[in-house]
């Protein structure tokens, strides 16, 4: 296999650029400052600390970060670590801000000799960039500049956690701008991806059957199974449609391959989409691998919790011994082996029972019958049935006022201004409110026909009320929990009117 040398030197200097990033932090490592106890000061972590800081500061657009402030968040985050007043951690933070930007303008910058120009090159970068300053207090404030945050970035978890989704991103852009090349080369990277997640998945798995042994274990390893499947689920997704935009694009260049040039992007589309399907392949079949880790491993482990609990409990020793060695009054006998005998039964109760109505009897009058419920007769159905429907019919009305002359709007919309509403507002506390849209999304698309009979239709009065007007209503879940009342939550629903043509 002949490895093309000029894929894999491409955008050489980009990455010395990245690597020099953390130059800075290397030099302070070798920095031999010694605190006043006479032991060497850690610049190295301080200087990672520093950067956190100044991020942090961006997140809440503090603008007002200095040597001072940098100064004392060290004294503040110390606790006796380093043996340092604040004058001393003042002198450390104006070294740590010197580093990531020296003093006199200069940018910090890496000599390097780039393998894919054969040149000898610098590289330059600025981990610091000055704010505002105080020039009455004579104070320089600074914040992070953009490849300051490249590096903080880079030392987060989540930058190799994301990898697959970042290259699919790449690779998407890749094939837009039709970049073929690239774009297998860019295949490749996921397939390695792919398999590191496959040993991160083996490994979690390997650790659930040794490692569980306690609830809080076992709700970590949860959490995370959780999150693997999440972002499993996600990156498929893409994947999906990564696919589909690969075989629109094969489609479209079969029928352009007249050229040289076509015939040869023809063939590299050919060769992503044999490529990709491969690596989809391999990654749906974590997919279900981290389903099933996600069922059967961590039941698993939930039984093993369970055994392990009754094999360390020793009956004879924690029972039986303490029962006879120890003359314990009968109360007490009765209290500690009460939890290992059956519950009472009584055969003839039934749980229907609690809605009865309760009976009012002479109290020298013995009742030791039981009966069950009876099941309510049709006509008590059919009058629930009515109600329901002119329910439906009422929350149809309110729906037509709130839309005028619109044709479509969500439930979100429309709980916002029934909370508004003194006429509308006792809606929310009723039931039949939530029934309406939740048998209407199991309805939907529900036509208004003319010729329907009424029966057991649940929606007669509300097509009864828009027959003539319109033809169709669609209800369609949409992102969102909608809080009606504290008694009631509901999805969000997207409600569509489709007019009736009465020209046909």
């Amino acid at each position: 296999m002949i490895i093309d040398t000029k894929a894999l030197t491409e955008n050489y200097r980009e990455r010395v650029q990245r690597l020099a990033l953390f130059d800075p932090l290397f030099d302070l490592k070798r920095k031999k400052t010694r605190d006043n106890s006479g032991n060497i000061i850690d610049y190295h972590s301080l200087g990672l600390l520093a950067l956190l800081f100044f991020f942090e500061n961006m997140l809440m657009r503090n603008k007002k970060t200095g040597v001072k402030e940098l100064a004392e968040f060290f004294y503040e985050i110390n606790q006796g670590e380093i043996d340092l007043d604040l004058e001393g951690f003042e002198k450390a933070a104006r070294t740590i801000i010197e580093t990531f930007r020296p003093p006199g303008g200069k940018r910090n910058f890496r000599k390097f000799y780039n393998w894919e120009t054969r040149k000898e090159e610098i590289v330059q970068y600025s981990i610091l960039k000055a704010e505002k300053s105080d020039i009455k207090n004579n104070t320089q404030y600074y914040t992070l500049d953009e490849q300051g945050l490249e590096l903080v970035f880079a030392t987060k978890e989540y930058f190799s956690e994301f990898q697959l989704s970042i290259n699919q991103l790449v690779l998407r852009k890749q094939l837009e701008k039709g970049e073929f090349v690239s774009a297998l080369r860019q295949i490749d990277e996921m397939a390695i991806d792919v398999q590191n997640l496959k040993d991160r998945i083996i490994k979690i798995k390997h650790e659930i059957q040794r490692n569980i042994i306690s609830d809080d274990t076992y709700e970590r390893y949860k959490k995370i199974i959780e999150d693997v499947n999440l972002r499993l689920n996600r990156e498929n997704e893409e994947f999906n449609e990564l696919r589909a935009f690969v075989r629109d694009t094969k489609e479209r260049l079969e029928y352009e391959a007249n050229e040289e040039k076509d015939r040869k992007a023809y063939q590299l589309i050919l060769d992503i989409d044999k490529e990709l399907g491969i690596v989809h392949h391999q990654h749906n079949k974590l997919l279900q691998e981290s389903i099933i880790l996600k069922t059967s491993a961590l039941q698993a482990a939930q039984e093993s919790l369970y055994y392990v609990g009754i094999d360390s409990f020793n009956f004879d020793q924690e029972i039986t011994s303490r029962l006879i060695s120890s003359p314990l009054p009968v109360e007490a006998s009765r209290r500690l082996i009460e939890p290992f005998l059956f519950m009472e039964r009584f055969e003839t109760w039934s749980p229907l029972t609690v809605f009865a109505s309760q009976r009012i009897e002479s109290e020298t009058k013995e009742q030791n019958s039981y009966e069950f419920l009876e099941v309510s007769d049709e006509s008590s159905i059919d009058e629930h049935w009515d109600i329901l429907k002119k329910n439906f019919r009422t929350v149809m009305e309110m729906i037509l006022a709130i839309l005028g002359d619109r044709k479509e709007i969500t439930l979100k919309e429309i709980v916002e201004y029934i909370k508004e509403s003194e006429e509308y507002r006792p809606l929310l506390n009723y039931r039949f409110f939530y029934d309406f849209w939740i048998i209407l999304h199991q309805y939907s698309p529900l036509v208004i026909d003319k010729t329907e009979k009424e029966g057991r239709d649940i929606f007669v009065e509300v097509k009864n009320l828009l027959k003539g007007k319109f033809k169709i209503i669609t209800a369609t879940e949409v992102e969102g929990i909608i809080e009606g009342s504290h008694r009631f939550s509901i999805g969000n629903i997207k409600l569509e009117l489709e007019e009736k043509n009465n020209d046909v």
